[in-house]
């Protein structure tokens, strides 16, 4: 650039500078767009992420919409409160009892258990949909049982039941007496 050159270079290679950044300033641009300098401050990695994030969210949401009785939605926040945040890949909560958006780390323990089993459900709904012939036939669910209420608890197995009924293996890893009860096939360690 015209800043590396020093007051005393040869005015035909400040020209041709000159004229070489003119030809480039669509590409400069581009470069500046694409790294997140201008604009929305979105890199170009975090506008793809983001968009397959929203279709993960969609799937997830059929699920937790469910799970919550229709009180909650996952949704993509608009603003960025930190700095070193990309726009686009955080979540919020869209609380239907209030009509209100909330940060989602405001959720219970129980509701995030909710929300984190519906993401991963979300993610692999999206994954097989996207890459045909990919089939996710088992999943494991490691704790979290122990935070839900008893009505939290009814609908979240309810969900695991419906996706054991197809193709899929679902593994379930628990302390919950309520939860073992209601198991068809169990392993006891």
């Amino acid at each position: 650039s015209l800043a590396l050159l020093n007051e005393k270079a040869p005015n035909d290679q400040v020209i041709k500078l000159k004229a070489i950044e003119a030809d480039c300033g669509d590409l400069l641009e581009l470069n500046a767009v694409a790294s997140g300098n201008v604009g929305v401050k979105q890199t170009f990695e975090a506008y793809v992420q983001s968009m397959y994030f929203k279709r993960v969210l969609a799937f997830a949401n059929r699920r937790f919409t469910k799970m919550s009785d229709g009180r909650y939605e996952l949704v993509i926040r608009e603003s960025v409160g930190d700095k070193r945040s990309q726009f686009g890949l955080d979540i919020d909560v869209l609380d239907h009892y209030t009509g209100k958006r909330r940060e989602a780390n405001t959720l219970s323990g129980g509701e995030s258990f909710l929300a984190a089993l519906s993401l991963a459900l979300g993610l692999s709904d999206a994954v097989q949909r996207l890459n045909g012939g990919i089939r996710i036939e088992t999943l494991f669910v490691d704790e979290g049982f122990g935070s839900l209420d008893p009505e939290a608890l009814d609908q979240a197995i309810s969900v695991l039941m419906q996706l054991s009924q197809g193709d899929c293996l679902i593994g379930i890893i628990s302390h919950v007496e309520a939860l073992k009860n209601q198991m068809d096939r169990k392993i006891i360690v």
